[in-house]
This record gives structure tokens, sequence and C-alpha cells, in this order.
């Protein structure tokens, strides 16, 4: 098993050079009474302006200071576990449609995602702790599709983007404080999955022929907007996918939520 990074080479930043460095030569001069009445600390705030369109336009203070990449061989490995705690950064995971790979993806610049091994199960961890507080880009994962995984995410501000559809899953368990979540059932998983937002709506996709149990645990401000072509209600807050291929195993998914929506879809 190895465990590969890359980085594309690009052209280092140029718009906060220019910012940093006219900011401090207008203040040195200040400093030094050469503008005469010019009061150049009036313009402090124009960094915050800079700094917040940066964030909002390109999603990172310094966006062209490389993007790292990253790929594990899956070696000897039958199973995996990920543990991802990304603070405000959203996630986004996918099946992994190239052979021999365990997982890949895009991480934090000038980080790498911990792996430790035991016999044939590998477990992996990305905190948002352990990256730079300066780069604020999506974490992109792919998950192989040949094994089974058990996902534990915990977000503060981000948002969750599970594409599972072709992942074998043991357990999933995510939540957000604010931030939304995207699911996408996968066809087997071997426990119940759990998914939770305080404030933030759950989308839940389940594709054609996946035989999946949704029971919904929701308090007066979290409403329910089921799409009844797709899913018959079962029970009280339980609905059960329609058009479910014979050979499918049970998913049970259970989801909760404060403040937000559930969408079924």
């Amino acid at each position: 098993m190895s465990n590969t990074q890359s980085s594309t080479p690009v052209r280092g930043p140029w718009l906060w050079p220019i910012v940093l460095t006219a900011a401090g030569v207008v203040f040195l001069l200040d400093n030094f009474l050469l503008l005469g009445d010019f009061d150049a600390t009036a313009f402090w705030p124009l960094l915050l302006v800079f700094a917040g369109a940066q964030l909002l336009i390109k999603g990172d203070l310094f966006p062209d200071s490389g993007v790292r990449t990253f790929g594990i061989t899956r070696g000897s490995v039958e199973s995996g576990t990920l543990e991802i705690t990304p603070g405000e950064i959203d996630v986004h995971i996918r099946p992994l449609q190239q052979e021999g790979r365990l997982i890949a993806g895009q991480y934090a610049a000038q980080a790498r995602p911990a792996l430790y091994v035991q016999e044939t199960h590998a477990f992996l961890k990305m905190d948002r702790s352990a990256t730079s507080r300066l780069f604020f880009a999506d974490w992109e994962i792919a998950l192989a599709r040949d094994l089974p995984w058990a996902l534990f995410i915990s977000a503060n501000l981000g948002r969750i983007d599970l594409d599972l559809s072709e992942v074998i899953v043991e357990q999933v368990h995510a939540s957000t404080g604010f931030g939304d979540i995207d699911f996408v059932c996968p066809f087997e998983a071997l426990n119940p999955l759990l998914l939770h937002s305080t404030f933030g709506n759950i989308r839940i996709i389940t594709p054609i022929g996946h035989n999946v149990h949704i029971t919904i645990k929701a308090g007066y401000l979290f409403g329910i907007h089921v799409d009844e072509e797709r899913y018959q209600r079962i029970g009280e807050g339980v609905y059960a996918a329609r058009n479910i291929a014979e050979e499918a195993p049970l998913v049970e998914l259970q989801v909760g939520g404060t403040f937000g929506d559930a969408y079924l879809a």
C-alpha cells in the first residue's frame, strides 16, 4: 500500500502581494508624516473587503497556492473506516471509478489524511484542525466500491454531500451544526444509517431499485417533504421506497433535524 500526493504547479497568488505591499507602503509613509493630513488608518477596512471578496469569488484566501491531491492504493485492505471533522469546510464523497485504489481525492494544501492499518482494516482521518486555516477549498473524496466503509462525519458549518449509490456501506453517522446534507442512498448497508442537521436541510435521493426505509424524527420546526411517486408511508414518520428490485437488501436510514426540512426524492 502506498500513499501518494501531488500538487498541480500553478503560478503563485498575485492579488494579495499587491494589496499587502500597497497597504504597507501607505502606512509606512503615514507613520513618517509624508502624507500630510491624509489618514491612512481610515482605509484599513479595505483589507477586509479584499479578503471577503476573495473568499466569496475564489473560495480561498490564497486560491492559486496549489491544490493538493492524494491517492492511496488498496493493497490487502478489505474494509475501511473514514472519520472526517471538516469544521466549516464542505465535503463531497462519491464512488471511486479507478480500480486498485482505496481512496483518492482532494484535501487541504500542505496536509494529508492520517492513515493507520490494522491487519486488513484501514483507518483514515481527515481533521480541519490539522490543516491551514488560510485554505477553505472543498474536500473531494472518492471511495473504493468493492469493500465496506464506515463513515463518521461531523461538521460545524460545512455542507456534507454523500453519493454512496455504488459504495458498500457498513455504517454512516453524518451530522452538521449549520449546514445541509445531500445523501444518495447505497444499494447495501450492513447497519442503520444516521443523518442529523441542527440548522439545515437534508435531501435524500433513492436510486430506482434500491430497497430503502427512511425513519424521520423531527421537531415542530423541521418539515418533511416527500415525493409520493417514489415513496409510500408505512408508519408514523416512516417511508419506504417504491419500485424496488427483488434482490435488493433492506437499507435503513434514520433522519433527524431541529430547524430545516427533509426532502425525499
